[in-house]
């Protein structure tokens, strides 16, 4: 059985939705949390406005012969491109990084068991001309830290010109980063992260629960539970590894009290405090869309 392009890219859409719409999901923007320069709308359009390159590259991959041409690159900057056109600011980078690899892999998929496998060989696969158009995506969506630690800066002039004299891939310049940057090392190994704790952590408690709720609350409680295991790199590459970690030990004291009557109090006193010492766990979001995304894909396998 396989799913077609159309409902991946749908499946996208609603993953990309329910993770902003968690609340209250600490730290990030959510229903009654908007910050200075991007609020909860922002978000929301940008999950209306991925459908079309979802489905575009849920169906190449479908068509080609070689992965080598699936063209993540090319889909992840012109998710980016397309967003830019309606948001100001980047609210979606990191969630196209990560599912759009996803989507392509689903498309070539014939169960839910082979697509994180099917995502290492779409990774492994990828091109020169697919870390250009990745560097393209990161200039448009002004995000930094994915190049600032190496020689191959994202923001240099010189950045695709180097990339090609180089022969680097888009798995080689992730690679690179993969040693700050969760969501380069989720790329370069099969995402772990979102396999192996996010989407069983979502898929649990929707399956099992009868909360009115439940989606709302198994989105929350993945992106603790993430939070809690894995420091968060967005937080770690402004203000270090051991507030990030901090920050871990906090998220992973609050999940003690996730079947007590004081763990919503717990979740918005933890969300003033990140908010207010400006910890935005942007990377952990990342992470729980994909999950979601995954859970969703399970679902219609």
């Amino acid at each position: 059985m396989f799913v077609e392009a159309k409902e991946i890219a749908k499946l996208a859409q609603i993953a990309s939705v329910l993770e902003v719409s968690g609340w209250p999901k600490p730290g990030n923007v959510h229903r009654t949390r908007n910050y200075d320069d991007m609020v909860f709308q922002d978000f929301a359009i940008s999950a209306v406005v991925i459908g079309d390159t979802m489905e575009a590259v849920a169906s190449q991959a479908k068509e080609i012969d070689d992965l080598s041409k699936a063209e993540l690159g090319r889909y992840i900057f012109q998710a980016v491109d397309e967003t830019n056109r309606w948001i100001e600011t980047n609210t979606n980078l990191g969630i196209l990084m990560m599912c759009i690899p996803i989507a392509a892999a689903a498309s070539i998929s014939d169960s839910f068991d082979e697509i994180q496998e099917n995502v290492g060989h779409l990774m492994d696969a990828t091109t020169v001309e697919d870390a250009v158009n990745l560097y393209d995506a990161i200039n448009v969506a002004d995000a930094g830290g994915m190049g600032d630690q190496d020689e191959f800066d994202v923001m240099s002039e010189k950045a695709k010109d180097e990339l090609r004299a180089n022969n680097q891939t888009m798995y080689d310049v992730l690679e690179i980063s993969a040693g700050w940057d969760r969501l380069a090392n989720e790329l370069t190994n099969k995402m772990p992260v979102c396999f192996e704790i996010g989407y069983p952590c979502f898929s649990s408690f929707w399956k099992t629960s009868d909360d009115v709720d439940v989606i709302n609350n198994a989105t929350v409680l993945t992106f603790m539970t993430i939070l809690s295991q894995i420091p968060d790199t967005l937080i770690s590459r402004k203000y270090g590894n051991e507030v990030a970690e901090s920050v871990s030990q906090k998220a992973s004291e609050i999940l003690e009290f996730k079947d007590d009557d004081s763990f919503l109090e717990k979740l918005l006193e933890f969300d003033d405090y990140l908010y207010d010492n400006k910890l935005n766990p942007g990377t952990t979001a990342d992470l729980t869309a994909a999950s979601i995304f995954l859970s969703y894909l399970a679902d219609n396998f």
